[in-house]
């Protein structure tokens, strides 16, 4: 896969890309990032890509020319046969989850357009972005966080990216639930002792456990979660629902 992130700041994006999975996933050839500075296609000497918003009101626009004209830079890059699907990163769009981020997972290109200031002219929204994403039901600074946070949950889905080819499936979420609890050694510490059946080798029996626990653990602490979750006749009777 590759991801095209259109930024005013991707410095905010070396970091983050060059540790852990990402890198990995980067050095292995699975995914390919690349940066595109949407200032670098302003056309006066000030490089400015931000102006007033029409009508009044606080704070600057992100203007809709350097935008389509990185973005059509971009796309005239992409190899024939390749579909393209531009989201933009902003307050106003569809929140992200995990089932989400499996349909993008399947994309071959994806371009993450950032956000920022008091918004994107309209026009961006209107002609060039397929989706609009947003991270949460909170205000950042600009979108860069959020399209970081896309390209990580994105990655880790790619075949071959987690060293375990079960691990992305097994994580909280995957199944609508949240994830079982985990231990590791020591086997006692500070008083506490990991659960006997997690060391019996009885592996139905673990799964059995671990079921449990996420649905224990899944209506504990967000029981909304439950009404989408693919629940047995069995277990909506446990949970009393």
């Amino acid at each position: 896969m590759r991801i095209d992130v259109m930024t005013i700041f991707p410095e905010m994006f070396h970091s983050p890309l060059n540790v852990s999975i990402l890198k990995r996933a980067i050095e292995k050839g699975l995914l390919e990032v690349g940066l595109t500075d949407f200032r670098d296609y302003a056309t006066d000497k000030h490089r400015r890509v931000d102006d007033y918003p029409f009508g009044g009101g606080a704070g600057m626009v992100l203007k809709p020319e350097p935008i389509f004209r990185a973005w059509s830079a971009i796309r005239e890059k992409v190899p024939e046969g390749i579909a393209s699907r531009t989201i933009l990163l902003c307050p106003q769009g569809k929140v992200f989850n995990q089932d989400l981020a499996w349909e993008l997972s399947r994309e071959e290109h994806l371009i993450l357009i950032c956000g920022h200031y008091e918004g994107v002219d309209e026009r961006v929204r209107i002609r060039l972005a397929d989706d609009a994403i947003s991270i949460g039901d909170y205000i950042l600074t600009g979108g860069e966080l959020g399209a970081l946070v896309v390209i990580d949950a994105v990655a880790r889905l790619l075949p071959g990216v987690l060293g375990d080819e079960y691990s992305s499936q097994e994580e909280t979420f995957s199944d609508g639930l949240l994830e079982y609890p985990q231990y590791t050694r020591p086997r006692e510490y500070c008083g506490m002792e990991v659960p006997e059946i997690l060391l019996s080798g009885h592996h139905a029996e673990i799964r059995k456990w671990r079921r449990l626990q996420s649905l224990l653990r899944t209506k504990e602490l967000r029981p909304d979660l439950l009404e989408k979750a693919n629940l047995s006749p069995e277990e909506k009777k446990f949970l009393d629902l």
